[in-house]
């Protein structure tokens, strides 16, 4: 089957970015959706507490806005009727159930060749949304086999309700690995997290201003580093050493860490008050192995637990079905860093792999809009001078 505009892998909020721009310039595209909805991520494996980290005046997709009724840090449920307000505003229909086995670019005939479990779709340009998010880090940890309790990835979990007042073991202490703290302890759990490595904790709020709204602020005018430094005396602050606490902190400051690594700094929602308190505990020891009944950590403590949460992140999925480029690396993302990652050769755009968020998102979105419509309009043009 042969399209005449861009195929578009993924219906998140990147892939109906660049469709939404696309449609703006008048060019179709035909978006491919493995799961039965847009944005299934958010609607399918998140927790039922989940609000935006940040502002959201940072996470609106381009073209169209948030209700001016929203919350400054709207709801999981807000940004799925968003996304489906986005959709239905652009006209977006994506073809659900179609998971991608394979997509190749056919040098012969100059068009790629995406096949589905049932179809097989071609057109000059493939657009990989499928983001960095796309599939759940399992992590093998010696004996995990065994263990006789609930054993659940944070895509899997939706509430503390489930694990109300059991000792739970919670693997991980990025965003994920806190709330999920925070939330289990709403329902009279206690969580041990394990914080393997170092961490930056900042205040989602600092003096009565976002703190990556006065991050962005200063960026205008000061250095990077210097921005970190002015951020982490404000953090500390606000917040107290956090080594105390067993979150040590990188020595690379939180802006120029996410940049050369994607490693995203943990917005603090309350989770920082319950671990001073004693509610949430920090394990510093990595875990040796997991028991019948517990774990076993390098210290050589054993401690038991009745369940287990793998707050261990995701990774993209691209490296599995793109087939002969090596405009990726082996983990799945760009080898051009941001902000020319967008783009690789014979037709082929990457949105949504920036590690800078819906903000990334919608600077690539409008390139990749802005450079297929010039080359389909000049395609439109060439062929009515040719009849």
């Amino acid at each position: 089957m042969k399209f005449d505009g861009p195929i578009i892998v993924g219906a998140g909020p990147s892939g109906i970015a660049v469709a939404a721009c696309l449609q703006e310039n008048g060019v179709a595209s035909l978006v491919l959706e493995r799961s039965d909805c847009i944005a299934s991520l958010w609607q399918h494996k998140t927790y039922d507490r989940l609000k935006l980290h940040l502002p959201k005046q940072f996470c609106e997709l381009p073209l169209f806005g948030y209700p001016k009724n929203f919350p400054k840090y709207p709801t999981k449920n807000q940004f799925v009727s968003y996304m489906e307000a986005y959709a239905e505003h652009f006209e977006i229909k994506p073809r659900f159930n179609q998971a991608v086995a394979s997509a190749e670019f056919d040098f012969e005939s100059g068009v790629w060749r995406v096949n589905t479990q049932d179809s097989v779709y071609e057109s000059r340009w493939l657009v990989v949304a499928t983001g960095e998010n796309a599939e759940a880090v399992v992590p093998e940890i010696q004996g995990i086999e065994k263990f006789e309790g609930v054993v659940r990835h944070t895509s899997e979990y939706k509430s503390g309700c489930e694990f109300r007042e059991q000792r739970v073991l919670v693997v991980g202490c990025g965003n994920s690995g806190m709330e999920v703290s925070l939330d289990l302890c709403r329902y009279n759990a206690s969580p041990f997290m394990v914080v393997r490595n170092s961490v930056h904790v900042l205040p989602r709020e600092m003096f009565g201003f976002t703190t990556f709204g006065i991050a962005m602020a200063l960026l205008k005018w000061l250095p990077l580093r210097v921005v970190d430094k002015l951020i982490l005396f404000m953090a500390n602050l606000t917040l107290g050493s956090t080594d105390k606490l067993g979150l040590r902190r990188p020595k690379t400051g939180p802006l120029e860490l996410k940049n050369a690594t994607g490693k995203t700094p943990v917005l603090d929602t309350g989770a920082l008050s319950l671990i001073k308190s004693g509610n949430i505990k920090v394990v510093e020891q990595g875990v040796r192995e997991i028991t019948k009944s517990g774990a076993k950590f390098m210290d050589g403590q054993e401690i038991a637990f009745d369940s287990i949460v793998l707050a261990t992140g995701y990774k993209s999925n691209v490296p599995f079905w793109l087939k002969g480029s090596d405009f990726f690396t082996e983990d799945g993302m760009p080898k051009t860093p941001f902000p020319n990652g967008w783009k690789g050769g014979n037709g082929l755009y990457t949105v949504g792999f920036t590690r800078r968020g819906l903000l990334g998102t919608t600077c690539d979105a409008l390139n990749i809009a802005k450079d297929v419509t010039d080359q389909w309009r000049s395609m439109m043009c060439n062929s009515k001078h040719e009849f």
